[in-house]
């Protein structure tokens, strides 16, 4: 059995960590950098950082962080944010990033999926899918969640898989900062639908909630936030409870 991942999530805006409730209502959590090399010497297995920020400056105050990082840990992280095109991507990977999210860029150019499996490999490619439910349905939202597509999340993440993503970041909007608990049903319909990990990212509010989204939920992997950055569920005691759990992970 392949053991299950749990990675720490940066929200780097103007090269700060931030953390919202509903993708709104921001505040400060620290030094992505000197993060990232905590959670990684406490055992976290990846780290995923992901730019909100909007600066003209973005690009380039990402790749210097990137590179930063990439000198301090040991273990890999994914980086997204406003990456549209290989050219983004080359220069991500080239800093030290080892696999890159895309979200938006992807719904409006599937291609995009296609190229960038095909020129760095499906294991470098992450799809990102911001999804919450309106009458019923999951319904993919672009721009950190502000824009409503027509896209069903079990449609896009099937087509997302066909077109050579490595990993799936489903992140369930309506649980996202609430610390209720991840969208298990829907995390679980996912993994049915695909043959790719999915990565579960929205609720994390105690160390019961990352039993259920493996449990339950048959995520590959659990994403948290502010949990993590607010020192209220410590990597090691969470690991040991998920073994203890009978869910295989690296200690």
């Amino acid at each position: 059995m392949l053991a299950k991942r749990i990675i720490p999530c940066l929200d780097i805006k103007n090269g700060r960590t931030v953390k919202g409730v509903n993708f709104v209502d921001l505040r400060d959590a620290g030094d992505p950098v000197e993060l990232a090399e905590i959670y990684s010497a406490e055992g976290a297995d990846e780290l995923v950082f992901l730019d909100i920020s909007a600066t003209e400056e973005r690009r380039k105050t990402l790749v210097n962080m990137v590179r930063s990082v990439a000198e301090k840990i040991n273990i890999p992280f994914t980086v997204g944010g406003g990456i549209s095109s290989v050219e983004d991507v080359d220069i991500l990977l080239n800093n030290g990033a080892d696999k890159v999210s895309i979200n938006s860029s992807a719904v409006k150019n599937p291609q995009l999926i296609n190229d960038l499996a095909q020129k760095f490999g499906s294991q470098c490619v992450v799809v990102a899918i911001d999804a919450k439910q309106i009458d019923g349905q999951w319904i993919v939202h672009l721009v950190g969640g502000k824009v409503p597509t027509e896209l069903n999340l079990f449609d896009w993440a099937v087509e997302v898989a066909e077109r050579g993503a490595g990993e799936i970041l489903f992140t369930s909007m309506d649980n996202d900062g609430t610390k209720n608990g991840f969208a298990n049903e829907a995390l679980a319909k996912l993994s049915e639908s695909v043959n790719i990990p999915i990565i579960a990212s929205g609720g994390a509010g105690n160390i019961q909630h990352f039993v259920d989204s493996f449990k339950e939920g048959k995520a590959d992997a659990a994403l948290a936030a502010s949990v993590f950055h607010f020192k209220e569920i410590e990597i090691k005691a969470l690991k040991q409870e998920l073994r203890s759990n009978g869910i295989e992970v690296r200690l």
